[in-house]
């Protein structure tokens, strides 16, 4: 690890920018960011998370076992369902990155409050 000059601070080694770039790289889906931003705001299954995202069963069910692969999604068997979650224990500075980002856009695209404009008379 190299220091940053003046910063007193090491420089990730190759290994861990790799990984990290490995994660933002799994995260560059729309699809697999709006799962993900999904189950941060709580676990669902496969079901529940294709009609939030819009997208068809299989392709889903394909991008929660990439996430979950990955470390950054995990599931439990509830009886003959399969439940999804983010651990926020483990992926903690993920789950606030995709939180800050997706959150922040989201203001930013929301329309302003327009105030009610009164008829005279009513």
């Amino acid at each position: 690890m190299a220091t940053a000059s003046g910063t007193g601070h090491q420089d990730p080694s190759a290994e861990v920018l790799t990984e990290a770039a490995a994660v933002f790289g799994l995260l560059a889906t729309p699809a697999r960011l709006h799962i993900v931003w999904a189950l941060t705001q709580g676990e669902s299954d496969v079901t529940g998370l294709a009609a939030r995202v819009g997208g068809a069963l299989p392709a889903v069910s394909q991008h929660l076992t990439k996430l979950r692969l990955a470390g950054l999604v995990r599931s439990r068997r509830e009886g003959r369902r399969q439940v999804y979650f983010v651990d926020t224990a483990e992926q903690a500075p993920v789950v606030d990155v995709v939180r800050l980002l997706v959150g922040r856009l989201a203001e930013r695209e929301a329309p302003a409050a327009v105030p009610v404009r009164r008829l005279r008379g009513l």
